[in-house]
């Protein structure tokens, strides 16, 4: 049984950003993923938005978390080329209740720190946003919104933190918690692990390995969120994030352009027993197309490209579940929803600075460059645009993907990466192959052969 300083259980955001600040320590430190890959869970599929945290609940731990959030991701997608697409976004008011609350919003904003939202008439929501469905009344305006690749940043995390000497096991799911003396053994079922201390950032299973430590605290709820994803082609049609004023029941619906280049409509919030059930449905996909003939009838007659769903770990709480035991030398990281993208460095900083009273964390000196990853973003330069690169390398020329313009090298480069796909989805979030019109109908056979 190999012994480390620190487990960090789930490779998702949150852990893989964990692991990474622990990683420039002096600290043997393990990061355990139950799945295939590092951000295969509730990671990989979200709305891909890096929040203001303008409107969430001030004074909470998220609130302040996303804040900080916000910034540090901003500043480490700048380092590592993480594609990020300042776009803005646009709540509209749709009728006098939700326009009255408005100025409650911006209020709100201010409260947590966020300056620069605007209210504005309805004939400046539509000078923005001309294809919305008629009756709008107003909006407020949020300039600080964009929107990022979820995937990126999460294999950006992992892979800095296997640079700065993680171990990274996939494939293991842990199963068993036994104290032994100043050791905890992590029972998986590809055999033991030993740690001082353990971190428990799990997502959809965080209770589950919570009760492993002998707790019954809180229990997580997946809720699911479908959404739709339109065709390039309809990109000009939401040149912005569009939001709905919240209300008692949620968010609500939204459209969204997307890194790639498409257009997203959703999600959904529906809560399930089953952690496993991320398809769609015939009911969430048509209460979306009822929405978005409400909201932008244009997109209804636009192709679709996808569909999919995502799992949000929902813990019937307002605000994160971070707790620190120095008796059983474990951490919990739970509830962490929609916002953990925008918050992940944020919470790990957090997190480790908890630490810092029973482990050593201070960082190293001379730890490695951040990586620098792959563009997957379309409003910046990719291989198969990029003259001097196809020149070097013509590998870069040479396209496998036509509807993602995802070409040989981009598949040998991720193939060769320090954490390698080991899936043809793996594959696919690496490099977007497989991820447009045609589904990989065209492509699948070359892309899924090129893992063999």
């Amino acid at each position: 049984m190999t012994a480390f300083d620190v487990a960090v259980i789930g490779a998702g955001l949150v852990g893989s950003a964990i692991a990474r600040l622990l990683g420039g320590a002096r600290l043997r430190t393990v990061l355990i993923e139950a799945r295939a890959d590092v951000g295969d869970g509730t990671s990989k599929a979200n709305t891909a938005i890096l929040h203001t945290g303008f409107d969430a609940t001030p004074g909470t731990l998220e609130a302040r978390l996303v804040a900080r959030g916000y910034r540090l991701l901003r500043e480490y997608a700048e380092a590592t080329g993480i594609p990020v697409e300042r776009t803005g976004a646009l709540l509209v008011a749709w009728t006098p209740p939700e326009l009255a609350t408005l100025p409650a919003l911006r209020d709100k904003a201010e409260r947590n720190g966020y300056t620069d939202c605007a209210i504005v008439d309805a004939r400046q929501v539509y000078s923005t946003v001309p294809d919305l469905a008629p009756g709008a009344l107003g909006g407020l305006t949020v300039p600080g919104e964009s929107i990022t690749c979820t995937w990126t940043t999460n294999l950006a995390l992992a892979t800095d933190a296997v640079n700065r000497g993680v171990t990274l096991l996939r494939g293991h799911r842990v199963t068993a918690v036994h104290a032994d003396g100043a050791l905890t053994r992590l029972g998986t079922d590809r055999g033991e692990i030993g740690a001082r201390w353990v971190v428990n950032a799990a997502g959809l299973g965080a209770d589950t390995v919570d009760r492993l430590f002998g707790h019954e605290r809180f229990t997580v709820t997946p809720r699911r969120g479908e959404l739709i994803v339109f065709d390039k082609l309809a990109r000009p049609m939401a040149p912005l994030i569009v939001l709905p004023v919240p209300s008692k029941v949620g968010k609500g619906v939204l459209i969204s352009p997307t890194i790639y280049g498409n257009v997203m409509l959703g999600p959904t919030a529906e809560d399930l027993d089953d952690r496993t059930a991320t398809g769609t449905s015939e009911a969430g996909l048509r209460f979306l197309r009822d929405r978005g003939a409400a909201l932008m009838p244009g997109l209804l007659r636009e192709e679709v490209t996808a569909t999919y769903a995502g799992l949000r770990a929902a813990i019937g709480a307002d605000d994160y579940l971070i707790d620190v035991s120095a008796r059983q030398r474990y951490a919990l990281i739970g509830g962490v929803r929609s916002t953990g993208l925008t918050a992940s460095m944020a919470i790990a900083e957090h997190v480790v600075t908890l630490l810092a009273g029973h482990l050593d964390v201070a960082p190293r000196p001379e730890l490695p460059p951040a990586p620098r990853m792959p563009n997957l973003g379309e409003a910046f330069p990719r291989p198969y645009q990029d003259i001097a690169a196809i020149a070097g390398d013509g590998e870069y020329g040479r396209i496998v993907c036509f509807c993602e313009r995802v070409t040989r090298g981009e598949i040998r480069d991720a193939l060769q990466s320090v954490i390698p796909p080991v899936t043809v989805d793996g594959l696919r979030r690496r490099t977007r192959a497989m991820n447009g019109r045609c589904q990989g109908f065209y492509c699948g056979a070359e892309v899924a052969g090129s893992l063999r």
